[in-house]
Order: C-alpha cells, then structure tokens, then sequence
C-alpha cells in the first residue's frame, strides 16, 4: 500500500484508539490473545477523577488530600489553600518533574563525556565541529589543545553550573540563550542559578506551608521550564552531539512493518543513546552469531526517544512511539527490549511473559519487576551491550512462530534534520548567506511561517489522529514543520517524512520551496515536508534555529511567524517543554486539557498574562482543525506586524 494512504486506512478501520493500521491490527492479535494493553487500563481509570483533572487536589501534607469544589463547598483546604494556590503548586511540581528528568538525563551524558575524554570510558568522541562550536560560545580556549582535552573542559564547565554556589546566572544558558531573551528573564527574575539548586528551592517553594502567592509560584514555573530548557535539552543535546556525532540527513523507515520474522529483533527504547548507541553498535558486530543462531541476522528498531536517537545518527528504524511500545511486544517476533529511562510503560514485563521476549533494564533508577537487569556503565558499556544482544540472539530459539504477527506496514523516513544539516542544504543554494534563502521566502510567503510540533501519545485522544490532522492543515497552507520525539515518529509513520511527503501534503509554494532546497542539495527533488529534529531533548534544536532566524532579522524571537503545538502531550516533560518555549516568546499549543481549570487565576495568566511578560502564551484546542487556524491567525498577525 502507498504510504500516503496508511491513515487513510486508519481512519477508514474505524478504530478510537489508534489511526494507525499497524497499531490496529495489532490491538486485535492483543484483545484475540487476551492481552491487556494501555488502553484497556485506560478504559478501566473511566470515570477519571473530576478533581485531579481540574488540578484542585492537593497531597502536599498529611492533612489532605484536599479537594476544592469548583461549584460549592469546600471552597478551601485544611491550610486554607485556595484552588488558585492548589494548582499553582501542582504545576510547578508538574514542571519541576519534567525538568529533572531532562537534566538527568543531560547530567548522564555529561559524566560519560567526562570519561570519554580521560579515556575512561568505551566510547569515541565523534562530534569534533560539535567540540568547536560549543567551546566557541562557552569561552573555552581552542587553540593548540587536543580535541579530548577541549571536550573534558565542555564537561568540566557543565559540571560547573551544577555545582556553583553563586547566584550568578547558569553559565550554560547565557552562552547559548539568545541575548534578549535573557535580558527579559533577567527583567521577571527568572534566570536559573544552578539547575539542582534550582529543583530543590521549587520543591522547597510548592511545599505547605511556604509560598502562599500563586503569581510568584507561576513565576517559578517559568524559572523550572529555563531549567529543562538549557540545564536538560541545550545541554544535553550538545554534549550528546559532541559524544555521538552532529546529526545529518539519513534514510530509513518508520511503524512496526520493520519488524523481520527472520531475524533476530532488538528495540532500544527510552532515551539515553549512551546505552542505545552501544547497543546498536554490537548488534551490528555481532550478526553473524545470529546467523550461526538460525536467524538471518539482526533487525534494529527504536521506540520513543531512544529511537528518534539513533534514528538520527544511524538510520535505525523506529517501531513506533509510546502507544506502539506494547504492541511492538505483542506482535511476537521481538527477542530482547532495552530499556534506559523515560518512557517505559511498567507493564512491558507482564506483557512480555504472554510471549519469549525479554526486557532488560539497564540503569540503577530505571528497573521493573520480571525485567533483567544489565546495567551499562560508561567503563563497561561494551562488555555489557555484548551481553544484551548475544541475549537476544540466545532468546530467538524461544520464539513462537504460531504467535508471530506483524503488521506489513511502514513508511520510508527521513531523519537527522540538525540545526547543522539545514544550514547546510540552505548553503547550497547560498554558501556566502545560508540563511537568506530560507528568510526570502518567509518574507515572500512561499513559506508562511514555522511550527515546531513535538510531544507524546495520550490515551485520552486517538494515537496520532490529533498530529496528523494538525500537521495537514499546517503544510496545506505553506507552513513548513519541524518536528521531534513521539511526534516526529507519528508523523514518519504516515509518509510525511519523504521527499514523496512534499508532494502529496504541502502546499504549492512551500513544495516549491523545498524542491529547490532538496535539489541543490543533491536529493534528486524535495526536502520532506516535515524535517526530524531529533528526540525530548533535541527540542533546543528549534530554539537554535529561531534564535538564528531572529538574530538574522535583528527581531526577538517572540516577533517571529512561528508557533509551537504539543497535540498528544501526556508526560511532565512536555509541560516543561512547552514552559521553556512560551518563556522563549512562541505561541504553544496544547491538544490534551491540562490540569489547571480548577484555577480561573492560573488559566488566564498561562492563556493570557504571561504574553505581555515574555511574549509567549499557551492555548487549548482538543480540534486540531481550529487548533491549525488559530495557528494560522497568529502567523498572519505577526506577519502583518513585520510588514511582510
């Protein structure tokens, strides 16, 4: 079947939970084979509690949980905590989560840099441009000095902003963060110290008995999202370009249709490409032990971020985003699943005993009942990968063949769309100003403006339906799209990330566009219409390219054609992502309700306040079709404001 006709397919099978074909057939073999899935816990939470939807519950002490009714009484909690305090804190708690994980997940990649480059750890530093550009815009002296040298000191000042005890800015942010911007947080008294510290005064701050002020606490929500701005994605994504490579366009394949009922199957999921990247790497050494196994060799395939990792850097197929996690499962052809962090649904092990697979946890804060345990250090990470694939090669003898189902479903991909790489395609059309031509265009209207679309799945909307939909309407009107995690991998899976994309979902001046960039880059015809930008992380990706479009332009970011849309979001990330991008000046869209109803205060300051401070705002809209239009609205708007 065409590609371009898969959600077509979707919608025609009738399904509510899934747009997905693949995802449909295989929720079928799940309900036939008496699996229980996401969606069934889903269905078994209804009716979900009115009370934490509308964030008015609050556990913060032992004299709760208190609950505020929004129509009667009562109307205060134990404390005398209102609904406007009560969700105040709850969101912050929200973002404060979100950011730990990002910066976590930063902190783990720093420490193998780190080791890396004392020689202490079994990975080779590959982004050597990567080591340049950052050392350029951290201050760290280049000359004369081996790279392994320069990346211990990227390290080293890392690690600095972690352990400073000044209230001097975070050094990360202010090298990185466009200079405006942090004269506006500066202004709010927002800009973030050291990201730890930064955590632990929030939670300090949320606590009972503390701050009583629900504008202050909005006021940390936006401090938080800095935080998961430049202490998680910025950070992350830098030092992980400098470990792992810059990414560059590369083409691979996208749903569960990648699968082989041949040969050994290995999913990477999470999204730590320290394990991810090595993993991948002894799967590759080792395929003829496969084939000695009986197999025919060894399929890799991703899932989440961990997929969108090495998606990027090594054209890894992705087997879906986080609905299909199980269902990758459930298809019965998968030996071993990895896991890191982020992501990983519990359920996996008890899903997985229903066939031969096996899932292996692999670091000290991410473990589950019935999983094995192989956790891979920096210093052993290529005795311990070794051990993981020669466990999947050793699982594929238990393989149930009767059980093996897998959807023939799945789409040609194109990832790796880094900052680097599109300046590089823009740079064939003009080396002397890469730029230009991208800037031409937006003022001419051939490209109406830009939208970042990034995110989850969530089981309260259809899987992808809500993106897809969004993403149509947004190319039928010359918008060009960029797009990463979840997101980017729903959109794959339907077509929109090939050249053949262009043709069949963008608008005629935006395809014209992208022929001409696709063709002097050598493709052979269009860039797809929407480019992959990476994994959750790789968000500060989008922050770099519009800060360079607004520095070209000499304008603040928030002045630009531009927006952001989370249509499925479901994890504390998201929420903290979408902070970070308001705080930068974006309009963000969100497609699911997120807890702050209960606060008439909280929801207009999100909504409508916090514009006239930084620019940005968040706006609901469960339809993606009105969700599009008011997208529109704001491009043309800020259009009309930059006399073009």
């Amino acid at each position: 079947m065409s590609e371009n006709l898969y959600f077509e397919k979707g919608l025609a099978m009738g399904d509510a939970r899934s747009a997905d074909p693949a995802a449909i057939e295989v929720l079928k073999k799940a309900k036939a084979e008496g699996v229980e899935t996401a969606h069934e816990r889903y269905a078994a939470q209804l009716p979900q509690c009115g009370f934490g939807e509308l964030g008015v519950c609050c556990r913060q002490c032992l004299q709760g949980p208190c609950r505020i009714n929004p129509f009667g009484e009562p109307k205060l909690g134990v404390c005398g905590a209102d609904a406007d305090l009560i969700v105040a804190r709850n969101l912050l708690r929200t973002i404060v989560g979100g950011a730990a994980s990002h910066e976590d997940h930063a902190y783990s990649a720093i420490r193998c840099l780190y080791e890396a480059a004392q020689g202490k750890a079994d990975y080779e530093i590959k982004g050597f441009d990567k080591i340049q550009s950052v050392a350029a815009k951290l201050g760290i002296e280049t000359e004369g000095k081996e790279p392994k040298e320069v990346a211990e000191a990227i390290a080293l000042a890392a690690f600095h902003d972690f352990g400073k005890f000044d209230d001097e800015p975070m050094h990360w942010l202010t090298a990185t963060a466009p200079a405006e911007r942090v004269e506006v947080w500066q202004s709010l008294g927002v800009i973030p110290r050291n990201p730890d510290r930064e955590i632990r005064t929030a939670m300090h701050e949320s606590a009972m008995g503390v701050d009583g002020d629900p504008v202050n606490l909005l006021l940390a929500c936006l401090k938080l999202g800095l935080v998961d701005g430049y202490g998680g994605l910025q950070m992350g994504t830098d030092i992980q370009d400098i470990l792992f490579g810059t990414p560059s366009p590369v083409k691979s394949a996208a749903n569960l249709g990648v699968l082989s009922k041949d040969n050994v199957n290995i999913i990477v999921h999470g999204h730590m490409p320290e394990v991810s990247e090595k993993v991948v790497e002894w799967a590759r050494k080792l395929e003829e032990e496969a084939v000695k196994a009986g197999a025919k060799g060894i399929t890799l395939a991703g899932v989440c971020c961990s997929g969108n990792e090495v998606l990027m850097r090594q054209g890894v197929p992705s087997a879906g985003n986080f609905l299909s996690q199980e269902l990758a499962i459930i298809t019965g052809a998968v030996e071993v699943m990895v896991v890191d962090v982020q992501c990983f649904m519990p359920s996996l092990p008890k899903i997985a005993a229903c066939y031969h697979t096996k899932v292996v946890t692999t670091t000290p804060i991410g473990k589950l009942p019935g999983a094995e345990h192989v956790e891979l250090v920096p210093g052993d990470a290529d005795a311990k990968a070794q051990s993981i694939v020669r466990l999947a090669i050793d699982n594929f003898k238990n393989r149930n063949a009767a059980k093996v189902e897998i959807p023939d479903i799945c789409s040609e991909a194109w990832g790796g769309f880094s900052v680097e790489a599109i300046v590089g395609a823009l740079a064939t059309v003009d080396p002397e100003n890469p730029l230009k031509p991208l800037v031409d265009n937006i003022v001419a209207g051939n490209v109406y403006g830009a939208v970042g679309v990034v995110g989850c799945n969530n089981t309260k909307v259809r899987q992808d339906h809500q993106t897809v939909e969004l993403i149509k309407k947004l190319l039928q009107n010359n918008v060009l799209v960029v797009a990463t995690g979840c997101t980017a991998q729903a959109l794959a899976k339907y077509g929109f990330m090939t050249p053949d994309g262009a043709k069949q979902y963008a608008g005629e001046k935006l395809l014209a566009v992208l022929t001409a960039v696709g063709e002097a880059a050598g493709l052979g015809g269009p860039l797809p219409p929407v480019l992959h930008m990476g994994s959750c992380v790789d968000n500060s990706r989008i922050g770099d390219l519009l800060g360079a479009l607004a520095g070209y332009l000499n304008v603040s970011i928030k002045d630009l054609p531009v927006a952001a849309s989370a249509p499925e979001l479901q994890h504390e990330k998201a929420v903290s992502i979408g902070t970070w991008a308001v705080a930068l000046g974006v309009l963000t869209h969100v497609g699911v309700v997120p807890p702050v109803l209960g606060s008439p205060l909280v929801t207009k300051v999100l909504t409508e306040d916090v514009e006239g401070l930084v620019g940005g705002k968040f706006f609901v809209e469960l339809d993606p079709g009105k969700a599009a239009d008011t997208i529109l609205a704001h491009i043309a708007a800020k259009r009309k404001a930059l006399g073009i």
